[in-house]
């Protein structure tokens, strides 16, 4: 049996570090959250002022998660959310990277371009003239 020095056991246990070390470097890119950007901002908060201005929604959150970033708009601050805008890049090439989702969870519009993905809800509200 062959008895082993200090020397053999640390260096071959720092390259193990190191092959570790490297390997995070590579996957800690893509574990950054996806957010929405200043354009695509704009144009929620475009929808979301006027809907404001016309007494039906109040509040808002944004959450910034691994594979997707969601506003969720509020009617009351302790309800569920009436929509939540859900971004998700991974989608893009496919349905496309928008999607409007509903209280009950359906999905009601999913898009390439997010100002068709918010016209769904920015129509104006018909209205019986007497």
């Amino acid at each position: 049996m062959r008895e082993v020095d200090d020397d053999e056991s640390s260096s071959g246990g720092a390259s193990v570090f190191a092959l570790a070390a490297r390997t995070s470097q590579r996957t800690a890119p893509n574990s950054l959250p996806v957010s929405f950007d200043r354009r695509e901002l704009n144009q929620i908060l475009r929808v979301y002022g006027r809907k404001v201005a016309d007494g039906g929604w109040r509040d808002y959150a944004i959450d910034h998660l691994r594979e997707r970033a969601v506003f969720s708009i509020f009617r009351r601050t302790s309800e569920v959310p009436l929509y939540q805008i859900v971004k998700q890049p991974k989608l893009a090439r496919r349905q496309g990277a928008y999607s409007l989702v509903a209280a009950s969870g359906q999905i009601l519009k999913r898009g390439h371009d997010l100002a068709n993905v918010l016209r769904v809800i920015d129509k104006p509200a018909l209205r019986v003239v007497a």
